[in-house]
């Protein structure tokens, strides 16, 4: 996606029924009753009762999913839709807690062998399910995937368009949540007098959140829905501290030179000489277009007249294109590569303390820049194109409600983004996606209307990589205009909430973007291509068990307050 999105997030969101508001959802916690592993005889195996785990499932059986949940409103005569969902029930026992993993801002098909069936690895939301005996459910997003109230594309009308909002997406998984049965003994004797042979309807699981707790997982934009501070759950137009991680994690003499070239690339745009300018942008676009091995076939075609017409956004943005997969891989996987073909001069010299151009001045470090991109590629690894609806639906979010535009920071003459990244280009972005009258800015206030970095929520585990990008928008963010909250491993009472200098987590070294929520155990080759490893790729197994152990220790302290309060 254009603007890629974050970390992970464990939480505990105790969901009351469909009623509630949003706000006394979030906010306050109620203690709704469960009895955990609670055996009541039955002897017909459920997960031979219910569709199997592969079979995406929709609320649809006696009722669908609001368009509107606040005014009941319709448009063009749609009034509900059907809203996708997977479970697994293999580790379920009657009584159990539900453990319920947000997709976001994606098709959530793909997700169902990493998250409900642990393909070459293990999910946090297999494991906990297992442990503490509860049923597993994949949730897919409103507007995302097989779950759209409208068709998704340029035709998408204002009206269509307005349903697609954090809050509606909140209440949705309210509504999901008290779809279920409250009552466990008429369940148990319906299993009793059935065949296995018959298919029942999941909504007949008694899970109803008046009966078990729910327990959210999610990372990126999910966390924001739910609430957890690994995902940024501060909203701001003005997200210039996305490459501020990135810029940290850089070595001295790469980040020396690649703040040179783009300082270069920038005046040089902004400059008078026209011939300087033409050749500059025919050799940013040639050495994107050329291969490794010196391979410059593939710019065989383009000439300086065609250069010069691409925009000057355009061609300085190339500089950013080694920072592509950084969100999720971090620097030694996906920057150094390339840092290192441009401090050895693609390996024909030593790397300089201070870089290249302490040595050598600007020209050269630039390229040797050229030849660094050209040679590591990153166009021409192969991978499954974009998701039209996907990408149409979240920028629709972003355009209409978190911002996050990241451009440089104008305040930073050591930035490595280019400063012809600017608000007014992402608003223009988004104004010509949209010809419906967006508001002129994002509407901020709808998200942070539920705390920002100043939230203190209770029953939740906030997870941070230290150098995701996405850190920065969350409770454990280290910007100077953030709170600067610390995390701490001690884990608190059931329903205590944080205070405004600390919060429950952990920020793992080295880390970035999502880096817990499961764990590859045998080689995959969805794993081997930047483009199909999909969403939360796992760059190292210590931090999944790091965080699964710490969760389950916050787990074993909040569940049992809920259980006392069984019937």
């Amino acid at each position: 996606m254009e603007l890629l999105f974050l970390h992970v997030l464990y939480t505990l969101l105790l969901l009351t029924n469909a009623e509630s508001s949003i706000a006394s959802l979030q906010l306050s916690w109620t203690r709704p009753r469960m009895r955990i592993h609670e055996n009541l005889g039955f002897s017909v195996n459920i997960s031979d009762a219910l569709p199997g785990i592969n079979e995406p499932l929709f609320i649809d059986v006696g009722l669908s999913m609001p368009l509107d949940h606040f005014s009941n409103s319709s448009v063009d005569g749609v009034t509900t839709f059907k809203n996708r969902f997977w479970i697994n029930t293999t580790f379920y026992d009657l009584g159990g807690p539900v453990f319920i993993f947000d997709s976001g801002e994606q098709n959530a098909a793909p997700l169902v062998p990493y998250y409900l069936q642990e393909y070459h690895g293990l999910s946090a939301t297999m494991r906990l399910a297992k442990r503490y005996g509860g049923l597993a459910i994949l949730w897919e997003h409103r507007y995302y995937g097989d779950s759209l109230p409208f068709p998704i594309d340029k035709n998408t009308t204002v009206e269509q368009w307005q349903f697609l909002t954090t809050e509606q997406a909140l209440q949705d998984v309210v509504f999901f949540a008290d779809s279920f049965s409250k009552n466990s003994s008429s369940f148990t004797k319906y299993i009793a007098i059935n065949s296995v042979a018959d298919t029942l309807d999941p909504q007949s699981l008694p899970v109803h959140p008046s009966v078990t707790p729910w327990v959210w997982l999610g990372g990126s934009y999910p966390g924001v829905r739910a609430w957890a501070s690994s995902a940024p759950v501060h909203a701001q137009v003005d997200m210039w501290a996305y490459y501020a991680a990135a810029q940290r994690s850089l070595t001295v003499n790469c980040s020396a030179d690649w703040v040179a070239v783009t300082s270069y690339v920038d005046n040089v745009l902004r400059g008078t000489n026209t011939t300087l300018i033409e050749d500059l942008k025919f050799d940013l676009l040639k050495a994107r277009l050329s291969g490794p091995g010196g391979n410059t076939s593939g710019a065989d075609g383009l000439t300086k007249e065609q250069a010069n017409k691409t925009s000057d956004v355009d061609v300085a943005s190339i500089l950013m294109d080694p920072l592509n997969f950084y969100q999720y891989y971090g620097f030694s996987a996906s920057i150094l590569p390339f840092c290192n073909l441009l401090e050895t001069r693609n390996f024909t010299s030593n790397s300089a303390e201070n870089g290249i151009v302490s040595l050598s001045g600007v020209e050269e470090t630039f390229q040797a820049f050229l030849v660094a991109l050209a040679e590591l590629d990153y166009d021409s690894i192969p991978g499954s194109p974009d998701d039209p609806v996907a990408d149409m639906s979240w920028m629709r979010q972003y355009c209409s409600e978190y911002g996050f535009y990241q451009r440089g920071n104008p305040d930073n003459p050591l930035s490595i983004e280019t400063s012809f990244q600017s608000l007014e280009l992402f608003q223009q972005q988004c104004n010509e996606a949209f010809s419906d009258h967006l508001p002129s800015w994002p509407q901020v206030e709808n998200i942070n209307k539920y705390g920002g970095w100043d939230m203190r929520p209770s029953n939740i585990m906030f997870a941070n990589g230290e150098f995701d990008p996405w850190r920065t928008m969350g409770l454990a963010s280290i910007e100077p205009n953030s709170p600067q909250r610390k995390p701490s491993v001690v884990v608190p009472g059931c329903n205590v909430p944080s205070n405004a200098t600390t919060f429950f987590g952990i920020t793992y070294d080295n880390m970035v973007h999502v880096s817990d929520m499961r764990v590859l155990l045998v080689p995959d080759s969805n794993h081997t291509d930047f483009k199909t490893v999909g969403f939360y790729s796992p760059v190292s197994q210590a931090p999944f068990y790091t965080g699964l152990g710490l969760f389950q220790l916050a787990l074993d302290e909040w569940l049992p307050c809920f259980a006392a309060n069984s019937g």
